[in-house]
């Protein structure tokens, strides 16, 4: 065994376009244009697509968020309830440059590795986590992701308990 490299697994392209379409179809049903981005397990954008109408910032905003869910290998829903009791987390996280804590960002899990990630902007945040969970669970091979709870918001945060 080599001890000075690792072996790493990616996303197919195939696959990658396959989250696009199941993305493209929700969001169309729903009638909300979205930004939607899948990445590489290093943050390397894969595949990508703006839906026509949506709006501009979603094209940044759905990168940011897949590299965010890849780069910490957990869903950008879950950053809000993780440093709100944390004042230095708090206070420096939202400073990472690069980094979304918006949700609507989740890592992409294949046999339990991760393999990319997936961003989904352009509408409440609670929506673009809705569709990025449902793409993901379309498509086959692809672990069921866990279900988002309610987001958060900042405004719920109480500036008392930190």
């Amino acid at each position: 065994m080599n001890t000075v490299t690792r072996a790493t697994a990616e996303i197919t392209c195939t696959t990658a376009l396959q989250i696009l379409q199941a993305a493209v179809a929700r969001a169309s049903e729903v009638r909300k244009p979205m930004g939607i981005c899948v990445v590489d397990p290093a943050g390397n954008q894969k595949a990508f697509v703006r839906m026509d109408g949506a709006p501009l910032l979603a094209s940044d905003v759905a990168f940011r968020k897949a590299w965010s869910a890849v780069a910490w290998n957990m869903p950008t829903r879950d950053w809000i309830p993780f440093i709100v009791k944390d004042r230095v987390l708090l206070e420096g996280v939202p400073r990472i440059d690069g980094l979304s804590l918006l949700p609507g960002g989740i890592p992409i899990y294949v046999d339990g590795v991760v393999v990319g990630g997936l961003g989904v902007s352009g509408s409440h945040y609670s929506e673009d986590d809705d569709i990025a969970v449902y793409a993901l669970a379309s498509v086959a091979g692809i672990d069921s992701p866990v279900s988002a709870e309610p987001a958060r918001a900042w405004s719920d945060v109480d500036p008392a308990r930190t």
